[in-house]
């Protein structure tokens, strides 16, 4: 006994049927969006990142400034000491441009500088006011931060 298909009949078989289409998408469409929100969250990760790498640079441009002036620039004075020279005092001895311009944190604010710092007072601190842009929140960094 011999069964013949037709060929009609062999094409169904082999096909996806439409739901099986759908549902195929679905789960494609989940896996995409699950990788989008992880890689939105990397974004946050490397301002991070960028910030404490901007408290290295500018801290090493900090301390050249020490080492030229005699003591860091006061907190009146400021990150603009870096650019251009103070004028107040006390007005360093020796003075060179350590930067173009002021740096920016990831979210385009300024960065806050103190001198003294609030927890070593013989440090500046450098402070990012964060995703917020405004000081005194939990999402603050300063360069103090135990590490």
């Amino acid at each position: 006994m011999k069964i013949h298909r037709s060929t009609a009949n062999i094409r169904r078989m082999a096909a996806f049927t439409l739901l099986e289409m759908v549902i195929v998408l679905g789960i494609i469409a989940v896996l995409l969006g699950g990788s989008i929100a992880l890689i939105g969250g990397l974004g946050e990760g490397a301002k991070l990142q960028r910030v404490e790498a901007d408290f290295n640079a500018v801290g090493a441009a900090l301390k050249t400034y020490k080492l030229n002036a005699g003591t860091y620039p006061t907190t009146q004075q400021g990150l603009r000491a870096l650019v251009e020279k103070p004028g107040s005092s006390p007005v360093p001895r020796r003075w060179t441009q350590l930067s173009e311009k002021i740096p920016t944190d990831p979210w385009g604010a300024d960065y806050l500088y103190r001198f003294p710092g609030k927890r070593n007072a013989s440090e500046f601190e450098l402070i990012s006011k964060g995703k917020d842009g405004q000081e005194g929140t939990d999402d603050d960094f300063s360069s103090q931060d135990p590490k």
